[in-house]
């Protein structure tokens, strides 16, 4: 490693070496030496790419791609009805803080604002909208990725995808999982299986538990078993219910044994109580009790 792997030559002060890119496993002290290295190198580099690539697929992220409420820092529930996107400032709140502010707000007449940012929450959607815009223009990725949504759900899918792209490039990891499923239907773009493995992966390393139950059904329909029962665990073991069927129908079939079932119920339900606060319980009772005077 102190050497170039083609010419042999030494890294001193004037002579500075590079890693290969892929494998980390070599260095080059130029682009010609890696050139003239590359038809010794290319079977050992393919296989240790492949096993860094294996190695960020199958590691357990800390938490999911939502992260945590960033008023409460409990984990944000995957259920995208449990949370708020604030226009004003892009920040994802719980229900739970933001039913507390608005009760706030209302014991102590004061005017609505964001629980965040503490900016005037806006009072219709156009207004929504106009105040996602400037986040838009302030390359804000989620405000983006909120905009590429919007798009999607009017079935402008060639509008949706440069702003998915453009979040994608700036770290938002929602993006990746929509991305994939653009490429998988063919909207907007060529449909390209590539592509969506690409954009699946990326999600699934950010933490993403629905893109990692995808790809474990992909696995699957590759005869990839053991690397399917991986993902569901793991996508399990961040919360997401899903992925306890195909584990229970593996467990039957004797692919999955009793103690790791288990065990992925024990963390399943672990992450699951990790997203629950008084504050969001009584979130969602008011929520209930709206729905049942409506109906």
């Amino acid at each position: 490693m102190m050497c170039c792997a083609a010419c042999g030559i030494a890294e001193v002060d004037d002579v500075k070496l590079k890693d290969c890119s892929a494998c980390k496993l070599v260095r080059y002290c130029g682009v010609k030496c890696q050139k003239d290295h590359r038809p010794h190198h290319k079977k050992e580099c393919k296989m240790r790419a492949a096993e860094l690539r294996d190695e960020l697929l199958f590691k357990q992220p800390v938490s999911t791609h939502l992260g945590d409420c960033p008023i409460c820092c409990l984990p944000l529930p995957l259920d995208p009805t449990k949370s708020i996107l604030m226009a004003c400032c892009c920040k994802l709140i719980c229900d739970g803080c933001d039913f507390a502010n608005q009760m706030r707000e209302i014991n102590e007449s004061l005017p609505h604002k964001c629980p965040f940012c503490r900016h005037p929450v806006p009072n219709s959607e156009e207004e929504f909208k106009r105040n996602l815009m400037e986040r838009v223009e302030a390359n804000d990725p989620f405000a983006l990725h909120q905009m590429g949504l919007y798009r999607n759900q009017e079935r402008d899918y060639e509008n949706a995808f440069p702003y998915f792209t453009k979040a994608t490039g700036m770290g938002d990891i929602q993006s990746h999982y929509d991305l994939s499923c653009l490429y998988r239907e063919g909207l907007g773009v060529k449909k390209d299986k590539e592509k969506e493995l690409h954009h699946l992966e990326e999600a699934v390393i950010g933490g993403h538990p629905y893109a990692r139950h995808n790809l474990g059904c992909v696995e699957l329909t590759n005869c990839r078993t053991d690397r399917a029962i991986k993902h569901w665990i793991i996508a399990a073991n961040l919360g997401y219910e899903n992925s306890l069927v195909p584990l229970t129908n593996a467990y039957r079939k004797g692919l999955v044994s009793k103690k790791d079932l288990a065990a992925a119920l024990r963390a399943h339900q672990a992450a699951v109580n990790a997203t629950k606060s008084p504050k969001r319980d009584e979130a969602a009772a008011d929520r209930h009790a709206k729905a049942a005077r409506q109906n």
